[in-house]
């Protein structure tokens, strides 16, 4: 091997033959070093003025194997550095047919924590490959890093563009049901959000006075119109079952006196309180109302006043 490397770098120094034939010749060099584990040598070699001058077509490839080496060394910091001069300064390639610049987004994409990178990444990405199949999961993920931003705005137009696709099984690593978590942030955003209260205080004193009145009608005002949820205590908070409640208060009442407790449950937190209620018309007939502090940035008008959100049935567990 070390003849043959001698040779090649003869004819790499040559500088007579076309670039197809050079680049046969940087390949076969690069690929003995790497099988002989000099990866010192390797990466000079790949990032060197020889493999990276500008009038190669090949830069792309020579600097996305040393992005190779160094993430396979455990190093994707370095690595992002070159899929990144690759992006900035090279022309793409296609290897059996696929992209370098896609591939180096998608390198990128998974390597990063930043949310404002992401957004660049994912942004030029839909931008570039708009057929790609990752296109929806990539919408939602735009969507998310605006919202990991404080981006309010333009992660709505992300996530109702993720909607309108009507992908409703893609699947996000970490998020149980991405079209219902878009879903739910677009509904509420489209809602009139009317029901929130200044402060928690004031939220439970006028449930507690409907539920003296049985003023099944004020019931109905006061609780969420969008993204109420009414599950047991075994149910995932996350579970895709948990869509809008629809039924009327009345129906659960029917005349049946409504206890509920004098002071809110201990568990409360700043955040989120319950309030233990009895006497439902239901086969169970125990409730906490749940009530959580709104955090919504998109609206300053109601992020952090109150709301109604949801019902847990049955004895805490």
């Amino acid at each position: 091997m070390r003849r043959e490397q001698q040779e090649l770098v003869k004819l790499l120094n040559s500088e007579s033959h076309a670039q197809e034939t050079m680049f046969t010749v940087k390949n076969r060099i690069a690929r003995n070093l790497s099988a002989t584990d000099n990866i010192p040598a390797l990466i000079v070699f790949l990032t060197s003025d020889a493999a990276k001058n500008n009038s190669d077509l090949y830069s792309a490839y020579w600097l996305l194997m040393a992005a190779d080496v160094y993430m396979k060394q455990g190093s994707p910091q370095i690595a992002a550095y070159y899929f990144e001069r690759i992006l900035d300064n090279c022309k793409d390639l296609r290897i059996h047919g696929n992209s370098i610049h896609q591939m180096c987004l998608q390198n990128l994409i998974n390597i990063t924590d930043s949310p404002t990178q992401l957004i660049r990444y994912y942004t030029d990405y839909i931008t570039r490959f708009p057929q790609d199949e990752k296109i929806p999961q990539f919408y939602f993920m735009l969507g998310r890093s605006y919202e990991n931003a404080g981006e309010w705005e333009m992660a709505i137009q992300s996530y109702t563009r993720f909607l309108q696709l009507g992908q409703y099984d893609v699947l996000v690593p970490g998020i149980p049901d991405s079209y219902a978590h878009a879903k739910r942030i677009i509904d509420y955003n489209n809602s009139s959000k009317d029901w929130t209260f200044e402060s928690l205080d004031a939220l439970v004193s006028s449930i507690k006075s409907a539920l003296d009145r049985y003023d099944y009608k004020a019931l109905e005002k006061y609780r969420a119109k969008v993204n109420f949820f009414a599950i047991s205590w075994k149910q995932d908070y996350t579970d895709t079952e948990r869509e809008q409640v629809e039924f009327q208060m009345h129906d659960f009442m029917q005349g049946n006196r409504i206890f509920y407790a004098k002071d809110l449950d201990p568990s409360s937190t700043p955040y989120e309180a319950y309030l233990r209620t009895s006497g439902w018309n239901q086969y169970v007939t125990v409730w906490y109302l749940y009530f959580r502090k709104v955090n919504f940035p998109a609206d300053p008008d109601i992020h952090g006043r109150w709301e109604w959100a949801g019902i847990y049935y049955g004895e805490k567990i």
